[in-house]
Order: C-alpha cells, then structure tokens, then sequence
C-alpha cells in the first residue's frame, strides 16, 4: 500500500507539470498589453521522484495537503499520461501546471523546487556523507538519528532552542509566539489548532523540521494566508523540495510594461514593504535579499510576494529571544540550505529601511526608468536616489519612499484591466 501511494502521489505531481495551459480567457485588448501573457516551455517528459522529493521513503508525500485531494480525487485530469517518465532537469526551478475541481473550471498551478545556495541533490549527498559511509543510505534514517531529531520527539512545544541554528532568516530570532503560530498552522496535519506537537507524528515532526531547514517558504504561506490579507500566494501543498501554489509571472516579467503599469505596480511593492514592517500583529518582516523573482503578478494585476525564503521575522510584541551565542550550535541540518561555515548576522544589525533600500537599489529603477516625462521621471529618479542610499537615516529613507509613493498614486489609471482594484476605483473621489 505503501509503494503504491508513492508511484500514485509521484505520478499525479508529474502529471501536473505536462498538462498545458488551456485557455487564459483574455480578450484581444488592452488587457493583453497591461498584463502580457506568458506560456512557459514544458517538455512531455517531467516526473518527480524520490530523489526529488528530499525525504526518500515513499510516504513521504502521503499526508500533505496536495496528495490528499489527488486520493480523494477531488481534482481531476483531462487524460492519463504515461508513469515511465524522467526528472526535470535542475535548471528548471519551476514548472506550470492546472488543476480543477469539477471538471469544468480549470485553475493554473506553479510548481517550484525549493531550491537555495546548494542544490537539493548536493545537501541530500551531504546528509548520507556526514553520518554513513555506504555509498546509498536512507536519508530519513540518517535524519532521525541525529540530536536535534531526538529532542524534537520529545519536545511537546516548539522552543528556540530547538531551531536555533538553522539556516532559515525567520528563524533566525524566534519568537515562543511565531514558533507557537507555526505548530498551530502547520497544514500538513488533521489536527491543527493546538500549540502543542502532540497531534503530530514523528514522521510529521521531521517532516517540518525537514522543511524548516530547507526552504521555510512553505510554511510562511502557511502560517500568513494570503486569505486574511498577507501579500503571499495561495497555499496548495508540498512535499519535501517541492510546493505547489496559485499560478504566479515574476515582476521581472514587466520590466518592459506601460507608464501605468509600471507605476501601479511600484506602489504595490513599495506598499507591501511598508504593510511587512508596520501591521496589526506586530512582527517586524524585512528581507535578506531580494531579486527579480522575489515579487510576483496575478492575472488581475496584483502584486504580492512570490519567493519568501529571504524574508526574516523580528516579534516587535515578544522582542528578540535570543541572544547571537546561542546561534552558534549547527548540525546536518544548518547545512541543508547553506554553507555550514556561514556566519549568521546579527538580528540587532537589522534596520527598518534595510527592504526599502533593497527595493530602491534592485528592483524600482528596474521598472521605473524612463517611463514618464519630464519633470515627473525626474522627481521619480530623484526619490529612488534618496530611498536606495544605505548612508542616511532610517526616517530620512522612509520619508523618501514615501514621496514617492504620493506621486505613483497620482500616476494610477482608474481601469477595468487593473481588476484588483476595480470596480472600487471607480466610486472613488481620489480617481
């Protein structure tokens, strides 16, 4: 029973990545010029497994949300495809697929490795490496032997000093309260809800340890649903490296877009730096770094956050619970995402304008240079200039962006292509 669940939850992933886009409904206007379309190149050959799925038992996938509703076939397929299939290559870090519920309606899906520093086949290596000398092993049992596991299957709440040391940036200075958030929303078991691990197995509990050490991005739109407001993608599962969400473009995508575009979308981005480090529930989010595909678009022109695993969390309400020496201890799994001789920086060392300088210097000049006459592109580039400067003053960095985004609302268009905000705009004075 085991196994075939294994070939069943591999074989449907797979089967995800070759169906192809059906039909985006988009009409030959001017919404096709606001928001181009994008069809991504799929080979007839992907399929995903054990190797990729990080975990190598074959249950490994068997309890996520995504594979449940594959068994309880909830989602359907327009055809069955052949299992005898090969991995996607490691240069492709994510791939599109579709799915329905009813046979009728067809959503996208984007299915992303979760890859970091070190690719997945070179960590994995690393845990057989560290503990055997064979030249195969079981990479769960090798995980479960260690210290850190032990203390987990003990542990009845998720403490500090149970993840200290790991690689991930919003663990870098927990809080009990953020640590508590995440076993109370952790969606891959039956039994949420409780602040205590006891509804979770031990496979549960190495499979977000796992999880955690690799790529935290899975758990942050977890715990943050993009369903009470927080600019992330919409959650569907994942399985060791590899997660499943609502179909997203990278803003890089829309370096090249319309004045109007452009500037819609500069407000967004600089809105959400400024919603992640002041909002109701008091956790300071900054990022580590970002890039091109740190951001990303829905069809209707929303932007929001498509790559969190370089965003970090300080609990403004708890305060920082631990001190930088007890980040020093680290194990196979500080080094599943990075170099082990890594230093972590200092959670003191981080400022309020750090995002909005990273924004400023990376990705706004990107979208904003040369959209608009003058005099407005030279007040836009005068702002970007005073905004991306890591030499002056935390209010002094804010108050410029904040300039900016006064002007970028001046520069919205009030339009039905821009269906985030439509048909509000329109009943609106400032329009």
């Amino acid at each position: 029973m085991g196994r075939w669940m294994y070939y069943f939850c591999s074989n449907v992933l797979g089967l995800l990545i070759l169906l192809q886009f059906l039909t985006l409904n988009w009409s030959p206007s001017l919404e096709a010029t606001v928001f181009p379309s994008s069809v991504p190149h799929v080979k007839p050959s992907y399929s995903f497994g054990r190797t990729f799925l990080g975990l190598d038992k074959c249950n490994a996938c068997i309890g996520t949300s995504i594979c449940k509703k594959f068994f309880k076939e909830e989602i359907r397929f327009d055809n069955w495809l052949a299992s005898h299939l090969k991995l996607p290559p490691n240069y492709l870090p994510s791939y599109s697929g579709n799915y329905t519920d009813d046979a009728k309606s067809w959503r996208l899906v984007e299915i992303s490795r979760l890859t970091t520093k070190y690719q997945h086949d070179q960590a994995d290596k690393r845990i057989c490496a560290s503990l055997s000398k064979a030249k195969s092993c079981s990479i769960e049992h090798v995980l479960r032997k260690t210290e850190r596991f032990q203390k987990w299957l003990k542990a009845k709440r998720l403490t500090p000093d149970l993840v200290q040391g790991l690689p991930s940036p919003m663990l870098r200075c927990p809080s009990q309260r953020l640590l508590d958030r995440i076993v109370r929303r952790y969606a891959e078991v039956p039994d949420a809800g409780s602040i205590y691990m006891d509804h979770l197995t031990d496979r549960d509990k190495l499979r977000l340890l796992y999880t955690l050490s690799v790529n935290a991005h899975p758990i942050l739109l977890q715990i943050f649903p993009e369903a009470e407001g927080w600019p992330f993608p919409k959650y569907l599962g994942s399985c060791g490296r590899l997660i499943v969400t609502a179909s997203t473009r990278p803003l890089k995508e829309f370096y090249s877009s319309p004045p109007e575009v452009a500037a819609d979308l500069a407000l967004q981005l600089l809105s959400i730096v400024n919603s992640m480090r002041n909002n109701d529930m008091n956790y300071f989010f900054y990022f580590v770094s970002v890039d091109a595909g740190t951001f990303g678009i829905f069809n209707n022109g929303l932007l929001f956050i498509r790559d969190a695993s370089t965003l970090g969390i300080i609990d403004k309400q708890e305060g920082l619970q631990l001190t930088d020496g007890q980040q020093e201890y680290k194990d196979i799994f500080s080094c599943l995402a990075s170099d082990c001789q890594s230093a972590f920086p200092s959670c003191n060392s981080v400022t309020e304008k750090q995002s909005l300088i990273m924004v400023c210097q990376e990705l706004l000049p990107k979208l904003l240079k040369g959209k608009f006459l003058q005099p407005v592109q030279e007040k836009i580039d005068r702002f970007l200039r005073l905004c991306a400067d890591s030499f002056r003053a935390d209010q002094e960095v804010s108050d410029s962006a904040g300039k900016l985004i006064e002007l970028l609302k001046s520069l919205q268009s009030c339009d039905s292509h821009f269906a985030y905000r439509y048909p509000d705009c329109k009943y609106s004075d400032k329009y």
